[in-house]
């Protein structure tokens, strides 16, 4: 592994070209912008971390696109044809390329010149959890208390991946849980009077909906642990060993197929096939770490970094060493601003006092897509392109980003490396119940008294969880359902509380793990209404390019409308979307409208 600034990046083409025949794209002639449009980006970008650690190339590349999007929405609110004009002339782009990009994401808005900025956008959370705690009241207050000021926007957006806060919201740069409107009021305002101040950083996180197994002896602060502290805790230690070949790549791969790590971001593909099929491929190889996260009802992997974010670091240059990995990427959903700033500060750390050689590291931001936590489409995304899943084979394993062989991994997966390394495979094997083996950090919300991240042993069931993690129901609410995936994992009764909750698990009554997302409903909730939100979210957040995945989305959500539904249709339906859909989006819509057919039809079926 080559140390940063050292060689070990390399420079990306500034036109990307296509892999199936290496034809360049070209969609018209050059693009002529005015003078201020063209100085108005150079301030935004300088002002902007768009560069990154590690990278030699000068200039701005064709693969930082979205970052200088970023930068200009950030300054202007907008994104304004004139800028959009100004960086496709940097870039040497066809601007039909600029706009189709800038188009794809939710978080970016494009404007003509002559319509006015905006100081502020407030985003309240129409996920489910944050229905069950009063958003749909608080977004139409939002709107009323802020209706006297143009430039401020009020939005409803998906989940924000703040559910143990609900209701939750975002405001400029600032996450803001159990909201208000009074209080998103004076978020907005004192926003917008700070505009140009730095960064938000959470300095204190509230502990109270941890809980940690006891036999797990994880400590966890309650603040941001810094690059001291945690190396003062025997921190980068590890790292040190394997990168300094003291610790055997062969030895770490040996751990993780003892300890049965598997991917914890949804798929649960084991961790040490995944790393030698990578390592096998000629390099140079790229490691990307998925937090996007937006699976709804999920939020561990924010909660872990806010606590520990060194913890993933060290893992991630475990991992970049054993594999051969020169390059990572970190791409981080774009609704956790203080995450971002603070992992750019203590990479940032790293770097000025780095522990052993490190790779070129790269924060890159999402902007507001769904289906970007799909590793394909988060690898698009970060080439500065539209997030759409690619045709596999080949794999990402094989051809990934750049066109190079990536491994690919979820951030809780890499978060355990160090401890799995330090304490062996068979100490994450002595956990687990019910026959399964491992930890497990559940994202609990809804009707519970405490929700949150709960790190429990793999194998517990819901009832277990909520009554030994999360202090039991909510007052005055009753076990009638769980989402025990998210909004992708499908729906099960309470009558099924006591199914095991681990990859494989699951399946046989038609749901899966996912994630791990747990969202609990009340006897005053409907499966009924949960299904149908969740049907709204996949047609809201399909990326259109499979006609199974974007059209049946859309047709379900309809029909989930009526009274009574078409069971016949619905089911045709689904099994287009599974057999047809190009990626898991499309794939795992339909579970929650077969999981009500299927164990809650007295809520949709004539009476």
């Amino acid at each position: 592994m080559k140390p940063a600034g050292q060689g070990a990046a390399t420079a990306v083409p500034v036109r990307w070209m296509d892999r199936a025949g290496g034809r360049k794209r070209d969609r018209g002639g050059p693009v002529r912008a005015d003078t201020q449009a063209l100085a108005e980006l150079d301030t935004c970008l300088a002002q902007a971390p768009v560069h990154q650690w590690g990278l030699d190339t000068p200039g701005l590349q064709r693969h930082e696109l979205i970052e200088a999007l970023h930068a200009l929405n950030d300054h202007f609110g907008v994104l304004f044809d004139r800028h959009l004009a100004a960086l496709a002339q940097r870039l040497h782009l066809p601007l039909a390329e600029v706009h189709e990009v800038a188009s794809f994401y939710h978080h970016f808005e494009r404007r003509r010149d002559s319509g006015p900025g905006v100081s502020c956008t407030v985003r309240v959370c129409d996920g489910l959890s944050c229905q069950l705690a009063g958003a749909d009241a608080l977004l139409s207050q939002t709107r009323a208390a802020l209706a006297s000021q143009p430039d401020v926007r009020v939005l409803p957006a998906p989940c924000l991946g703040r559910c143990e806060q609900a209701p939750a919201a975002w405001v400029g740069d600032q996450g803001v849980g159990e909201a208000t409107a009074p209080g998103l009021v004076r978020v907005a305002e004192a926003f917008k009077a700070n505009r140009a101040g730095t960064p938000y950083l959470c300095a204190e996180v509230a502990t109270k909906n941890i809980a940690i197994a006891p036999e797990a002896q994880l400590d966890l602060p309650s603040a941001p642990r810094t690059l001291t502290d945690y190396c003062l805790s025997g921190g980068y230690q590890m790292a040190a060993a394997v990168v300094q070949g003291e610790m055997a790549a062969e030895d770490v791969l040996a751990v993780l197929e003892h300890s049965g790590l598997r991917g914890l971001g949804g798929a649960g593909f084991a961790a040490f096939r995944k790393w030698r099929i990578v390592a096998a491929q000629p390099g140079p190889r790229w490691l990307a770490v998925n937090l996007d996260e937006g699976e709804p009802g999920t939020f561990k992997d924010r909660t872990l970094l806010e606590r520990d974010p060194h913890r993933l670091l060290e893992g991630i240059l475990i991992a970049a060493q054993v594999v051969g990995c020169e390059q990572v990427v970190i791409y981080l959903r774009d609704e956790y601003p203080e995450l971002h700033a603070l992992l750019r500060q203590e990479i940032h750390a790293l770097h000025a006092q780095p522990p052993c050689p490190l790779p070129a590291i790269q924060l890159r931001r999402g902007a507001g897509a769904y289906i970007c936590g799909e590793e394909s489409a988060m690898l698009q995304s970060i080439e500065g392109l539209r997030g759409e899943p690619r045709l596999r084979p080949p794999y990402v394993a094989e051809v990934g980003l750049f066109g190079q062989p990536t491994l690919a991994h979820n951030g809780e997966t890499l978060w355990w490396l160090r401890d799995l390394l330090e304490r062996g495979a068979d100490w994450w094997t002595a956990h687990g119940r019910h026959g399964r083996r491992g930890l497990r950090s559940f994202s609990v919300s809804g009707r519970v008294r405490l929700p949150g991240v709960k790190i429990a042993p793999a194998g517990i069931t819901v009832r277990e969880l909520i009554d030994e993690y999360c202090g039991g129901m909510a007052p005055g609410h009753t076990l009638y359902a769980y989402l025990p995936g998210g909004a992708s994992g499908g729906i099960l009764p309470a009558a099924l509380a006591d199914v095991p909750l681990d990859f494989d698990t699951l399946q046989p009554h038609g749901c899966f793990i996912g994630s791990a997302a747990i969202i609990v409903l009340g006897h005053t909730d409907s499966a009924r209404h949960a299904a149908s939100e969740m049907m709204r979210f996949f047609a809201d957040e399909s990326c259109g390019q499979c006609t199974p995945c974007r059209v049946g989305t859309a047709k379900a959500h309809q029909l989930m409308a009526a009274p009574v539904w078409d069971a016949a249709t619905l089911a045709d339906l689904s099994a287009v979307m599974r057999d047809a859909s190009i990626c898991g989006l499309g794939q795992a819509a339909p579970n929650p409208v077969d999981c009500v057919l299927r164990y809650f039809a007295h809520e949709v079926t004539a009476a």
